[in-house]
């Protein structure tokens, strides 16, 4: 196989510690270029990956754009989308870094824009395949929990001081800051390739520490299937919970501990290199919990590596005759998802041909599917900014008996409107 050539722009956590190492330990994929100003990363670079070009700067990289098969954007979030779009002009395929866009207008027009020039565009939601996430599919294939009833997620940690070095930290919500477009985006797009699309949403957004950021976020999801989810990303949790949460009508399933690949690949080992890659030692498996009764549950391994393996395969099936009709036909699909919930926006964008994967299913999706496209969900709301606090707003979407606490918001956009958005991907299976 003829290894595809992947430009990243942006070498800080995301571009060195995510992209590049999963990108090097794909088979069909190389790391060709990297695109960073900064000295002392331009010297990891080398150090890391040695036949790779570096490039100062992302015009460098549109100049060189037919020594490419792929960008990868792994910058701060405000660059995200006219990145992507750049590329997308240059005829070259897109893995953008969560979130994709920071407004639903901008998400809007950059899945237009790739759909137009027929042209692949995808967000990196890793975290699809996390162990806990992999494990708790099985255990819900299985029917271990009976009827799910709440599904409690969490990325909760204890730092009561934000960093000045930090953009996220540093850089406003509607400039792409904050623990709700960083952790939030992930919550979410778990939540709902779980349990399917939501009719309802409450949400409490604050920055407790004085930063400009959000540093503390809430989110409440009402499926349509019944299901409630509560998912918290927090830097200000003096005693964090459990990872996962699930409670069904037989029994819970409780993880404490995060996926361990993150602090793995942080640690700079690579998938290709380690043995059982993803593999989770007992003392930090799940329990099934009933009541007194508690069992460890084997956790599934953890797999971000089929992120790129499945990119592989979409980018060579494109790169085909049938690839190229698929693509087509995909791209003349019409999207009937649209969601009667004013404040919830739904935007798409097929990203590849692929085996349709029951873990993946609620119980709205066939075993008959046999193709899948993703779908990016854009939640925006925009409320008008607090007196002296602009960047401190409670917000909710849908009904609800807590109007007194909450502002109700409109779609509509103002001056001293305060813009804050999800994105997040979630697959619709297509039927053969």
């Amino acid at each position: 196989m003829v290894a595809l050539r992947a430009a990243i722009i942006g070498y800080g956590l995301a571009g060195r510690s995510f992209h590049a190492p999963l990108i090097a330990g794909t088979e069909g994929l190389v790391v060709t270029s990297v695109v960073t100003a900064n000295p002392e990363r331009q010297t990891q670079v080398s150090r890391e990956h040695p036949d790779a070009r570096i490039l100062a700067s992302p015009a460098e990289l549109w100049e060189n754009a037919e020594d490419h098969d792929l960008v990868v954007v792994a910058t701060p979030n405000a660059a995200h989308a006219p990145l992507a779009g750049e590329a997308i002009d240059r005829g070259l395929p897109v893995v953008v870094d969560k979130p994709m866009a920071l407004t639903s207008g901008e998400a809007e027009a950059l899945v237009t824009h790739a759909e137009r020039l027929s042209r692949l565009l995808t967000v990196f939601q890793n975290r699809r395949w996390d162990s806990d996430q992999l494990t708790l599919a099985r255990l819900l294939e299985e029917g271990r929990l009976g009827t799910i009833l709440r599904y409690e997620s969490r990325f909760e940690r204890w730092r009561p001081s934000s960093s000045g070095e930090s953009w996220r930290d540093m850089t406003a919500p509607e400039l792409g800051g904050g623990q709700l477009l960083d952790l939030g985006t992930h919550l979410v797009d778990q939540a709902l390739v779980l349990f399917g699309p939501v009719t309802h949403v409450y949400a409490e957004v604050d920055a407790r520490r004085g930063a400009p950021s959000d540093d503390d976020a809430f989110v409440a999801l009402r499926h349509a299937h019944g299901v409630i989810s509560h998912l918290r990303a927090s830097a200000i949790t003096a005693a964090p919970g459990p990872r996962l949460r699930v409670l069904g009508t037989t029994a819970a399933f409780v993880v404490r501990e995060l996926d361990g690949q993150e602090s793995a690949l942080r640690s700079g080992a690579r998938p290709d290199q380690v043995p059982d890659w993803g593999s989770e030692p007992e003392s930090r498996w799940g329990r099934l919990v009933s009541g007194e009764e508690s069992e460890p549950v084997p956790s599934e391994n953890g797999d971000w590596p089929q992120f790129y393996a499945l990119l592989v395969r979409a980018l060579c099936a494109t790169n085909s005759a049938r690839g190229r009709d698929l693509a087509s036909a995909l791209l003349r699909v019409t999207i009937p998802v649209r969601s009667s919930v004013p404040q919830l926006t739904v935007v798409g964008t097929v990203i590849s041909e692929r085996t349709f994967h029951a873990w993946t299913s609620g119980p709205a999706l066939s075993s008959a599917c046999t193709l899948s496209f993703a779908i990016t969900i854009v939640f925006i709301a925009s409320a008008r900014a607090r007196a002296g606090s602009p960047t401190r707003p409670s917000w909710q979407l849908g009904p609800s008996s807590h109007s007194h606490a909450s502002k109700r918001l409109s779609s509509s956009r103002s001056p001293a409107a305060s813009a804050w958005s999800m994105s997040c991907v979630a697959r619709v299976a297509v039927r053969s």
